[in-house]
């Protein structure tokens, strides 16, 4: 099993996860998915969460920010949408994407979660 299977499958222990994903944001695709249910398409998800990443890079770089992102949070009515630029040196231009059924998600504990996966997945 590759390490981005065992990021992903990680990701979707994670309570309240409904889909999770590795994602390119130079090209939009997902590298790797999974999810636990049908209604999240995360193809479509990869690719405009990759325009969201390419928005906020764009503009804190108008701005002259010297900083990286940490985390983006999306919230809808009934989830969470977290998106987590990776940094390593070999995983530069690429996100993880985790989607949260928001009844039984712990934000905060996800994104702790998230953070260590991330420093874990050597892509």
């Amino acid at each position: 099993m590759s390490n981005m299977d065992l990021a992903l499958k990680d990701m979707m222990v994670i309570e309240g996860a409904i889909g999770a994903a590795v994602v390119d944001y130079s090209s939009g695709m997902a590298l790797g998915m999974l999810s636990s249910t049908k209604s999240l398409d995360l193809q479509v998800a990869a690719a405009g969460n990759t325009e969201v990443v390419r928005a906020k890079l764009r503009t804190i770089e108008q701005l002259g920010l010297n900083e990286e992102i940490e985390d983006m949070l999306i919230t809808l009515s009934s989830q969470y949408h977290v998106i987590r630029p990776m940094t390593g040196r070999k995983s530069k231009g690429l996100f993880l994407y985790l989607a949260l059924d928001r009844n039984r998600a712990n934000l905060a504990m996800a994104r702790h979660r998230l953070r260590g996966i991330e420093e874990d997945l050597d892509v």
